[in-house]
């Protein structure tokens, strides 16, 4: 057998030598040509330098020898969905008094569970013989779910009562005729920021774009957190406008749904133009199931209770049917009470009424939190520690939106009107009733082992060349205050007090005795800016009455400058961790 032939056949022949020789040089003479085509052509141009890329990523590397494809310019998805903002505050029609038909009071609801202790003692929505009202104060009620606002009707005598957030009645001020006699409850998980999986706290949304809507509960939720943050907020008129790098910018949408498609548009572009949304279940978990993992609730009304409704019924209805305000009032905690203690009987009237099934009831339930009597006194004195009272959410969404927006809001008490809450406790009734907001935690790590939520820096000063806290500095109390709020609004939270102290002097430490007392120096500065933080953290739990436990310090020295001014360095961070 020949040795080249594994088939066993003869060797070529001279004609197929010959043929083989011509397709050889063939291939030869075609690879010469495209090597010179490629001398000759222009190189590929380079990718549009103002493309913006995706966090983290650049073009894919390539392989040795061969050329890299240029990069896919990545183009600004549509945003039919943002509106421009409003520069002031909504307008009512002029005030009317509500009058009951045949003994009915008319009631508007949104499609929210914080409101369900209201349809489970109408026994549903219709006028019930049979509901708490009818039987126990003569009157019935009728109750309308809608997504519109009901502000305006109930402003000009069309509408008995409606519910709303307190901030909102800071936004409506004193045009809204209307006066507040019981709380519902707090949102509990309802009400979230949604971000990219690259931002880790509040703080990393300043210079971006968060998409939200105006006055509403989940525009003052992401403006208290900036604002507890220190940054900015500003309104971008639309997506053209340049982003402020020195503020958290925000885009609005005409609701929920539309800015958490606009949000996840950009985020499945790989285009950073919008970093998150705030919104509302159902909308904020779709969001992040929708994400592909890229996308998660940076924070939530879980354990941060600020987000509170109201029962808010039209003032000359109020003022002429104090007995019927006073049964709505009764009727709210009775139904709280119910859904507290064992929701089950009522599910088949929730479900009816807000169109759920019965799973689905439950788990709507599990978002809010039921006020009772005790919790609604608490709420309105301000003596609540455990979750935002009247007076503070109000305040906050003041200070939130600020002065430009809210050119003259009345005080809280033009609208508080505890006279039902006060007579019932004097009665006895709902005697049973304690304060027990509860911390809730979904799983995971401790909150302190994670990321902080925000963090703050506030300057409080020390008497001259010590570590003790100068008392008679009016600042240091709004700073005590300021930190004793976190963890008053937020069951749970915890707080790492970081000390830090100006390094100006660290010149003179190194001329005078080089570098063995600039390191003694430098240790000594970390001990002054911990001893700082320790105490404050003392007389935050002597003055203010905040458990120790929560609060751990630390000192950084002059190891952490701020840029500029050596005085801003002399600062305590303050850390704010929630459970989650």
């Amino acid at each position: 057998m020949a040795e080249g032939n594994p088939s066993g056949g003869g060797g070529i022949t001279g004609f197929g030598k010959f043929v083989l020789t011509l397709a050889v040089l063939g291939v030869i003479g075609f690879g010469g040509w495209k090597w010179m085509q490629n001398q000759k052509a222009p190189p590929a141009p380079p990718a549009n330098p103002g493309t913006p890329q995706a966090p983290g990523r650049g073009p894919a590397p390539s392989a040795p020898g061969v050329p890299a494809a240029p990069a896919a310019p990545v183009e600004m998805p549509p945003s039919d969905e943002v509106v421009a903002p409003e520069d002031a505050t909504p307008s009512l029609p002029a005030p009317g008094t509500y009058f009951p038909k045949d003994g009915v009071v008319d009631v508007e609801l949104s499609d929210y569970a914080g409101y369900a202790g209201l349809v489970a003692a109408n026994g549903g929505l219709e006028p019930n013989g049979d509901s708490v009202f009818a039987r126990k104060h003569g009157f019935k009620v009728r109750i309308a779910l809608s997504e519109e606002e009901a502000f305006g009707r109930l402003n000009s005598g069309a509408l008995g009562a409606t519910a709303t957030t307190v901030d909102v009645l800071a936004v409506l001020g004193k045009p809204f005729q209307a006066t507040v006699p019981a709380m519902f409850g707090y949102s509990r998980g309802a009400d979230a920021v949604v971000v990219r999986s690259d931002i880790k706290k509040v703080n990393d949304l300043k210079g971006k774009v968060v998409a939200s809507v105006q006055f509403l509960e989940n525009d003052f939720f992401l403006r208290y957190l900036v604002q507890e943050a220190g940054i900015p907020v500003h309104a971008m008129k639309d997506l053209s406008e340049a982003p402020d790098p020195a503020a958290v910018n925000v885009v609005y949408c005409d609701d929920a749904p539309g800015a958490a498609e606009l949000f996840l548009r950009f985020l499945k572009a790989g285009h950073p133009g919008v970093a998150g949304f705030v919104g509302w279940a159902p909308h904020t978990t779709d969001a992040v199931s929708r994400s592909g993992g890229k996308a998660y609730a940076l924070a939530t009304t879980n354990n941060i209770l600020v987000v509170a409704d109201v029962l808010v019924v039209n003032r000359g209805f109020a003022q002429a049917n104090p007995k019927m305000v006073a049964g709505l009032v009764e009727g709210i905690l009775e139904g709280n009470r119910w859904l507290r203690t064992d929701p089950e009987p009522h599910l088949e009237a929730l479900s009816k009424a807000f169109k759920w099934d019965r799973g689905r009831a439950r788990e709507e339930l599990r978002k809010v939190h039921p006020c009772n009597l005790a919790e609604n006194l608490a709420f309105f004195s301000g003596s609540i520690d455990s979750g935002g009272s009247f007076g503070g959410i109000y305040q906050s969404a003041i200070l939130a939106y600020g002065t430009e927006l809210l050119k003259d809001a009345p005080d809280a008490d033009r609208f508080a009107d505890l006279q039902h809450l006060r007579a019932m406790e004097a009665s006895g009734a709902f005697k049973e009733d304690r304060v027990a907001i509860a911390p809730t935690k979904s799983g995971g790590k401790a909150a302190i082992e994670k990321d902080p939520l925000l963090s703050k820096s506030i300057r409080f000063q020390f008497l001259a060349n010590k570590d003790t806290m100068d008392m008679d500095d009016k600042g240091n109390l709004k700073g005590l205050a300021d930190v004793k709020t976190l963890l008053s609004v937020s069951p749970g939270s915890l707080l790492i007090l970081r000390g830090h102290v100006s390094g100006e002097k660290k010149k003179d430490f190194l001329a005078e005795g080089g570098e063995p007392m600039l390191r003694k120096a430098t240790l000594q500065a970390v001990e002054l800016s911990k001893r700082r933080a320790a105490d404050v953290k003392r007389v935050l739990a002597d003055l203010q009455k905040v458990d120790p436990s929560r609060i751990e310090v630390e000192g950084r020295g002059w190891n952490e400058p701020l840029p500029g001014d050596p005085e801003l360095s002399r600062r305590v961070e303050v850390l704010w961790y929630t459970l989650e």
